[in-house]
């Protein structure tokens, strides 16, 4: 299953829920931590368990509040037998997170076959970033790794992670690009952070496209106007599929070649690697 978009919505705004799922969005993010107050945190539950127990259209997630608030084991008792696809799991701090919220999990009655899928938000704290080598050992739990931008220069009293236009600071592109390959190194989703300017339109194509190019393979939406924008990032166009084909049928043709020519240029084991990617994402 791919996750090219994964798209917020908050969980005490149940009249939102079917919007989204019908906005193109490969998955929806249902939360109940930052976008719903504190008093609003009970009723965000019941309505997010209401729809878990509906027919779902999409993937369906929910981010559930961090471990050290003491509101994950009431957020999971809420949710867990309307059995959502997948928990994003906010703070996390590496392997020893995704054990203890399975933890929860099972103390809630789920068993390992029915335990769901997780998505750590994986560079929120300080501890964290030093952490996330240790998901490999957990990567048959996890639905992906993604990051996030806003709540560790918080952490640590930054001014802001981002410069004046909009690209991130040093502290910040080291933090994307180890979870860019922590995830590859866990063998899962590498999920880029959400983009905040909502009306910015071409700042956002060029943001999802920078993505892509980076390695990630999806990103997550606060808005339903930027998912087809992400969707279209994280899609190769006619032209790289024409040319991955063309790779791919070289080497078909050429079964002993090391190294061939296609359209004038040199390929290798590498590029037929990439070709072969790029088609499966076509797919």
């Amino acid at each position: 299953m791919r996750l090219r978009s994964l798209l917020f919505v908050p969980g005490d705004r149940p009249e939102r829920f079917a919007k989204a799922a019908a906005s193109g969005a490969d998955a929806i993010i249902l939360d109940l931590e930052d976008s719903v107050a504190l008093a609003n945190k009970e009723a965000a539950r019941g309505h997010v368990a209401d729809y878990l127990a509906g027919a779902r259209a999409v993937f369906t997630l929910v981010r559930v509040n961090p471990l050290d608030g003491h509101m994950t084991a009431a957020d999971v008792a809420a949710i867990v037998d309307a059995r959502p696809d997948a928990i994003m799991l906010p703070k996390a701090e590496g392997a020893p997170s995704i054990a203890q919220l399975d933890t929860i999990l099972r103390s809630e009655g789920s068993d390992a076959a029915s335990l769901p899928a997780i998505l750590p938000i994986a560079t929120e704290t300080p501890t964290a970033v030093f952490t996330l080598g240790s998901y490999r050992e957990a990567k048959s739990r996890l639905a992906g790794l993604t990051w996030g931008a806003e709540d560790l220069p918080a952490a640590i009293g930054a001014a802001t992670s981002r410069e004046d236009d909009g690209n991130y600071t040093d502290p910040y592109r080291v933090v994307r690009a180890l979870t860019l390959f922590a995830a590859h190194a866990a063998g899962v989703a590498a999920i880029d952070t959400v983009f905040p300017a909502i009306k910015d339109e071409a700042g956002l194509a060029t943001y999802a496209a920078r993505a892509r190019r980076d390695g990630f393979t999806g990103m997550m939406a606060i808005h339903p106007s930027q998912v087809a924008p992400i969707n279209a990032a994280f899609t190769p166009s006619v032209e790289e599929v024409h040319r991955a084909q063309a790779i791919v049928d070289a080497f078909a043709a050429s079964p002993g070649a090391g190294v061939l020519q296609v359209d004038g240029k040199m390929v290798d084991a590498p590029h037929l690697k990439q070709a072969l990617h790029i088609l499966s994402l076509a797919d």
